[in-house]
C-alpha cells in the first residue's frame, strides 16, 4: 500500500538532527556547543609542606634503602654494630662511650650533699693579683665540698643524682682547654661537646639529701679528703662512696686555688664567680710569680679549705644543722638538723691524692694540736712530685700509698728521687710517733684511685700501663685505707698493714724468705716499704 505524503514527512523529522541547521551548507564539520564548567570538586588540592617534604626526601630514603640492603661487606657490619649501640645506649640511658659508676658494695646505702658555706669574712691569703681583673687571686670566701655518709638500705634520694661533671659543662670544658693551651672561642665547645658526648650523662650513684644511717646516735668517723690538679670534688666518687657504705663521713672538698678545671663560687645574693685553673702568667705578684711561689700559695690555700671544712662539719654536729643549710647556695641539706652530736671528731684524718696528698700532709702539720685541727691520722695517695715540698713534720700516724706508676717511675724531686724522698719522710713519721706505714700498690697506675678507670678501663688501661684489674685494684686501695682508720680507733694492725717490710727499694725483695713468708694473697697487690717497729722483724 502506498504511503501517504504525512507518513514521509514524519519519518524525514525524525532523521532530523536538533544540532542540524536547514541554513547550513551540508558539506560544512559539525560543530558542538561548548562544554560546561568542571565542578571544583575535580581539581587537585594544593600541596601540603608535609606532602613537599615527603617528596623531597623520596630519592634520599631510596639512597637510605640502597645503603641498609644486607650485605656481607666489613663496612656494613661496623655500622651496623655501631648503630645498634647508639640505640641501645639511647634505650639503657647508657653514656655512649663510658662505664656507668658501679654501685657501693659496703653494707649501707650511700647519701650525698653539696654545701657551699660562706665565710663570716673573706679570708685573703696572699697579695698575689689575678691578671685579668686585678682582684685577689688568694682569697677564701666559701668553701665547696660534697658530703658522703652511710644512709638507711633502699632509702629513695630525694633530688636528682648529682652528674659527675658538675654543671655547666661547659665550665669544666674551658678549664681543660686552659690547661691545654688552646682556650679559644673555637676550641671550648669543641671541648665541652666532648665531655658531653664521653661523660655527660654519668650520675653519681649517691642518693641526694637522705637522712643518716640510724638515730640511735651512732657516731661516724669523719674524713676530709683533697683532689689532685686537674681535678674536682667530683673526681673520686667511687673510692669516697665505698669508705661512706663501710660506716664513714667524707668531706670532699673542691679547691679554688687555681688547681680544679673549673667551679663557679655560689654565693647567696652575691654574683656568681667561675674559678678557672690558674698558671703563673696568670697572676700578678712581687716578687713576680714562679712555679715554688704559685706552690707554696696554693698550698696555704687549700690548708685553710680543709680547716674550714672542719669548722662547717664541727657545726653540723654541734646541732646548728639548719643554719648550714640555710647559709648553703647549693640547696640541699635539709636534713643536716639530725646530725647533731652524730659525727665523731675524736677520730678525724685527712686524705689526698697526688696534689692533694700533698696538701693532706701540708694540714697534718698541726693535726692533733689545735683545737681547729683535731685530726689524729693521715694517708697521702701518691704524694706529688710537681706540687711543692712535703711537710715532714707530722705528729699523727700516717699511710702513704704508691701506685705502681708512681714508684716505679724515676723522678727527681728537688735534687733527689721522689721516692727515697717518701721513703724517709715515712720513715721519720715512724719513728717520732710509732706508726707509719709506706706500701706500693702493685699493677696499678696513678688514677687507679680515681673514677676515671671504672669510667674507661680499657683506654686508661693502655694509655697507664695499669695490669691490675681495675674494681679489684680500687677494692685494695678501700680495703687498705679501712684498715689504717681501724688502726686509729683500735691501735690494732690489720691485714697488709700488720706485714713487716718487703721491699726497701720498689721491685727488690729485702730477701729471699721473705719473698718465701709474705702471703700470696698481699703479695699479688702490694710492696711493703716502711712499717712500725715492732714489725720489722
Amino acid at each position: 500500500m502506498p504511503r501517504s505524503q504525512n507518513s514521509i514527512d514524519l519519518e524525514l523529522n525524525r532523521l532530523n538532527s536538533p544540532f542540524s541547521d536547514s541554513s547550513s551548507d551540508p558539506d560544512l564539520p559539525l560543530t558542538m556547543d561548548p562544554p560546561a564548567p568542571k565542578p571544583r570538586w575535580l581539581d587537585p588540592r594544593p600541596s601540603s609542606i608535609f606532602t613537599r617534604i615527603t617528596a623531597s626526601l623520596q630519592p634520599f630514603a631510596q639512597y637510605l634503602r640502597h645503603v641498609l640492603r644486607p650485605r656481607l661487606t666489613w663496612r656494613y657490619v661496623a655500622f651496623s654494630v655501631i648503630g645498634v649501640y647508639v640505640l641501645y645506649c639511647f634505650i639503657t640511658w647508657q653514656p655512649f662511650f663510658s662505664s656507668r659508676l658501679p654501685a657501693y658494695s659496703g653494707p649501707h646505702d650511700v647519701g650525698a650533699v653539696d654545701l657551699e658555706i660562706p665565710l663570716e669574712k673573706p679570708k685573703r691569703l696572699s697579695e698575689t693579683l689575678l691578671k685579668s681583673t686585678k682582684k685577689p687571686a688568694f682569697e677564701v670566701e666559701s668553701v665547696l665540698f660534697t658530703v658522703y655518709y652511710p644512709a638507711v638500705k633502699g632509702v629513695r634520694s630525694k633530688g636528682a643524682l648529682h652528674p659527675w661533671v658538675p654543671k655547666p659543662l661547659s665550665l669544666t670544658a674551658e678549664g681543660y682547654a686552659h690547661a691545654a693551651g688552646v682556650n679559644n672561642f673555637i676550641v671550648r665547645p669543641i671541648f665541652t661537646f666532648a665531655l658531653w658526648i664521653l661523660v655527660g650523662s654519668i650520675k653519681i650513684p649517691a642518693k641526694v639529701d637522705v637522712p643518716l644511717l640510724g638515730p640511735d646516735g651512732e657516731k661516724f668517723p669523719v674524713m676530709v679528703f683533697s683532689h689532685g690538679s686537674v681535678s674536682s670534688r667530683t673526681d673520686y666518687t667511687h673510692y669516697l662512696g665505698e669508705l661512706a657504705s663501710r660506716g664513714h663521713v667524707i668531706a670532699a672538698l673542691e679547691h679554688r686555688d687555681g688547681s680544679c678545671p673549673g667551679s663557679m663560687v655560689q654565693i647567696k645574693n652575691k654574683k656568681d664567680r667561675p674559678v678557672f685553673l690558674l698558671k703563673e702568667g696568670d697572676l700578678i705578684s712581687d716578687p713576680p710569680m714562679n712555679d715554688t711561689l704559685l706552690k707554696k700559695e696554693q698550698l696555704a690555700f687549700r690548708t685553710e679549705e680543709i680547716m674550714q671544712a672542719i669548722r662547717v662539719l664541727k657545726d653540723v654536729n654541734d646541732g646548728k644543722g639548719n643554719d648550714i643549710f640555710a647559709s648553703s647556695s647549693r640547696g640541699e641539706g635539709r636534713t643536716l638538723d639530725g646530725w647533731k652530736d652524730r659525727l665523731d671528731f675524736k677520730h678525724l684524718t685527712i686524705n689526698g691524692h697526688s696534689y692533694g696528698a700533698t696538701g693532706a700532709l701540708q694540714a697534718l702539720k698541726t693535726a692533733n694540736t689545735t683545737a681547729t685541727n683535731p685530726a689524729i691520722g693521715g694517708i697521702a695517695l701518691d704524694p706529688g712530685k710537681s706540687s711543692g715540698q712535703l711537710n715532714t713534720n707530722i705528729p699523727v700516724p700516717l699511710l702513704v700509698v704508691h701506685s705502681n706508676s708512681w714508684s716505679k717511675t724515676h723522678s727527681i724531686f728537688f735534687g733527689r728521687p721522689h721516692f727515697d724522698t717518701v721513703l724517709e719522710l715515712v720513715r721519720g713519721v715512724r719513728d717520732k710517733v710509732g706508726s707509719a706505714w709506706f706500701l706500693t700498690s702493685v699493677g696499678t697506675a696513678h688514677p687507679s684511685v680515681t673514677d676515671a678507670p671504672l669510667l674507661q678501663p680499657l683506654l686508661l688501661n693502655f694509655a697507664t700501663g695499669a695490669t691490675a684489674d681495675v674494681k679489684k685494684a680500687l677494692g685494695e686501695y678501700v680495703k687498705v685505707t679501712m684498715d689504717f682508720l681501724e688502726f686509729t680507733k683500735t691501735n690494732k694492725e690489720n691485714g697488709v698493714l700488720d706485714e713487716a717490710v718487703t721491699h726497701e727499694k720498689y721491685g727488690e725483695w729485702v730477701s729471699k724468705e721473705r719473698e718465701k713468708s709474705f702471703p700470696k694473697e698481699y703479695a699479688k697487690y702490694w710492696e711493703v716499704h716502711v712499717c712500725p717497729l715492732g714489725q720489722d722483724k
